[in-house]
């Protein structure tokens, strides 16, 4: 039961917030801007105070551990793998353009039209 009190509370910062975007229209984006981030981190907080909250963090915690096992590609392989897509993606568009080009001769060898 509390926690669905937590929810319809974050809710309601979360609609407050986008309310009191559009009501002082008149003013700064940049404020209406801080307004609708710092509304967002408040429920945030809320949230995360709830059971599925807390489930949520914990993944997010392992995702992060998870990114720092990877091993990324250095500067040489990303550059070679990019020209390798980039040469590949050439040769299959020509391949392409040659097969149209051979499937606009046929139909119009077959409907009569090619002079």
């Amino acid at each position: 039961m509390a926690d669905k009190i937590k929810y319809a509370l974050a809710v309601l910062v979360i609609g407050g917030a986008i309310g009191g975007f559009y009501y002082y229209g008149d003013h700064s984006l940049l404020y209406r801007v801080i307004g609708l981030l710092v509304a967002l981190g408040i429920a945030t907080g809320i949230m995360v105070q709830t059971a599925v909250g807390r489930q949520v963090w914990a993944f997010i915690g392992d995702a992060n551990i998870e990114v720092r096992k990877v091993v990324w590609p250095t500067r040489k392989e990303t550059t070679q793998t990019t020209l390798l897509v980039i040469a590949m993606v050439i040769v299959v568009a020509l391949i392409l353009w040659m097969f149209d080009l051979f499937l606009t001769w046929a139909v119009k060898l077959l409907t009569g039209q090619g002079g």
